[in-house]
């Protein structure tokens, strides 16, 4: 716990717990989460390489309740994500300001598998290409299974 030292050298009165000037951390439920996630460009897909986790940054979009990624086929993401079968990943978004001390940070854990159906590429592709994505890069969907985020608000 957090005190103020005493100028008198008495035992100081027990504060918050946070030191002074500090905000609060609020846990978000789904809800907020998914809304947040899609307000955000860009996030983070975490997974397994080789028994290690690895983490690429991405843009996104959140369609159907599921959010959208659009990876590249000639780098290691792709061949993970990419497969056929689903595997389990992770998504983190944030948007944080340091000097405010405010923001929120969000994670988003369930299976990814490949978009195949042609008329959701169609859909979904021109929401996600740039002009630094390359033919054959795939779109990949990630189920929210486990949903959680925290929002911090700045200083008292």
């Amino acid at each position: 716990m957090w005190t103020e030292p005493s100028p008198t050298g008495a035992d100081p009165e027990p504060t918050s717990g946070e030191p002074p000037g500090y905000g609060t951390v609020v846990d978000l439920d789904r809800t907020e989460v998914m809304q947040l996630l899609g307000r955000a460009p860009c996030g983070r897909v975490v997974f397994t390489r080789d028994a290690l986790p690895a983490i690429r940054p991405v843009r996104h979009i959140v369609q159907d309740d599921r959010i959208i990624v659009l990876v590249r086929l000639n780098c290691r993401t792709a061949a993970v994500c990419g497969s056929h079968d689903r595997i389990v990943v992770a998504y983190e978004a944030d948007d944080l300001d340091p000097r405010g001390q405010t923001g929120w940070a969000v994670v988003v854990t369930g299976p990814a598998h490949p978009i195949t159906d042609p008329d959701l590429i169609a859909r979904y592709e021109p929401m996600l290409r740039s002009r630094l994505d390359r033919v054959g890069d795939v779109l990949v969907a990630i189920e929210p299974t486990l949903v959680s985020g925290v929002a911090l608000r700045g200083p008292c």
